[in-house]
């Protein structure tokens, strides 16, 4: 009995040696449940590392979040992806980045939620999406609602008309002197407006197409010209002056975005405020883009990228996850139904326009030759404003431009 008694305690303990090793293999597994992710918005990387914890609190799953590296972040992403050794999930900045890594990036098509997200604000390459937005940033004639109806401007006669009213009294449409303010923002409007934006942007750099036979940049001209003829030149007025003006009612519009309200909140306005777009052809879109998207890592493991797909859908469809990022992070919301009801006016009205789906695509960020803004269209349009260059020379001046950059 005695010998039975130790085999069977022996038995006892070999199997509770087994249970306690299988959990420990489970516990292992478990924590290899992980995905790291990189990126570079500085303002919101305390709030991730918080969404990071909240995952891992509902699922199970560790989430690494990298140390972002400022100005170094691209280079930093290209190394480690390079090597074999990059995050499973991460960000990247520009159409340029996106087509230099593009052979690293997973296609994002089983996410739950990309179909409810405007096809203009996705990354594509290749025919796959491989981008989702984090948020989006928009900009065209940001009004002061007591001094301008918006359905008043049915098209460009009537704003040229009301800057030619207004005169040198009241600023109608302020401009700014910075590069993109001056002459990149508000001229992507005639490239947008066109049937096919890439199409015509490749057509006029193949010297196809001249930018003083298309209407629509006849009537950009024509904007111009009303500015420089009844207002305070742009070139003298700098982005906070141009912002303080329109807070203070001594501008009606200004073409900005809604980063814009920073500066405006300073000074207290008193008045409702909204956004427009540009009226040429009785246009009222706004130019809506994508400062940044989410990736996942191609060579990252099936399974590792299944866990990357999860997180995201986590992040745009859970309770935690939308909290995050219309609370915590301060987005925009680019999926229809999501709200952020703690936006400023600014953000609330690009957020209403991209919901009914009443914007146009940031041309000068994708199909523009790099540089083109700062090297050739600031000084020309700057030209254009402090002398009596004809509207048909400025066109022809910045049609020059853009075939200088012809292959």
């Amino acid at each position: 009995m005695k010998k039975f008694a130790k085999v069977i305690a022996l038995m006892l303990t070999l199997c509770m040696v087994f249970c306690l090793c299988a959990c420990g293999a489970d516990k292992d597994t478990k924590s290899e449940k992980k995905i790291t992710i990189f990126q570079q918005k500085a303002e919101i990387a305390e709030q991730l590392q918080a969404l990071a914890k909240e995952y891992t609190k509902e699922t199970g799953v560790e989430v690494e979040v990298w140390a972002q590296a400022g100005d170094d972040y691209y280079a930093n992403l290209k190394t480690s992806l390079s090597s074999e050794s990059g995050p499973t999930i991460f960000t990247l900045n520009s159409d340029a980045e996106i087509t230099e890594v593009k052979d690293y990036l997973a296609d994002l098509f089983a996410l739950s939620f990309i179909g409810d997200i405007d096809s203009t604000l996705l990354a594509v390459r290749d025919e796959k999406t491989v981008g989702i937005p984090m948020t989006a940033e928009g900009f065209g004639l940001v009004y002061n609602a007591d001094l301008v109806d918006p359905a008043a401007l049915t098209d460009m006669d009537a704003l040229c008309a009301m800057i030619a009213e207004n005169g040198k009294g009241l600023t109608t449409v302020g401009l700014s002197q910075e590069d993109y303010f001056l002459a990149g923002h508000m001229f992507n409007f005639p490239f947008a407006l066109q049937k096919d934006p890439v199409a015509f942007c490749q057509q006029v750099m193949a010297g196809e197409v001249k930018l003083a036979d298309v209407p629509e940049f006849q009537q950009y001209a024509k904007l111009l010209s009303a500015i420089r003829a009844n207002q305070v030149n742009p070139v003298e007025v700098t982005y906070d002056n141009n912002c303080g003006d329109f807070a203070t009612g001594k501008t009606a519009m200004v073409h900005q975005g809604n980063w814009a309200y920073g500066v405006i909140k300073d000074f207290e306005p008193a008045f409702e405020m909204g956004i427009t777009g540009v009226p040429i052809n009785g246009n009222d879109k706004i130019a809506v883009g994508v400062p940044s998207v989410w990736a996942v890592n191609a060579d990252a493991s099936d399974e590792e990228q299944q866990l990357a797909m999860d997180f995201l859908n986590w992040l745009y469809t859970s309770e935690t996850g939308i909290h995050y990022m219309m609370d915590e992070f301060g987005f925009i919301p680019v999926v229809k139904g999501m709200e952020n009801e703690n936006m400023d006016p600014l953000s609330a009205a690009v957020a209403e326009k991209i919901s009914t789906g009443d914007i146009l695509p940031w041309t000068f960020n994708t199909e523009w030759p790099a540089g083109i803004i700062s090297v050739d269209l600031a000084p020309i349009t700057q030209e254009f404003f402090t002398s009596d260059m004809s509207e048909a020379d400025f066109l022809n001046a910045i049609n020059d431009a853009f075939l200088k950059y012809a292959e």
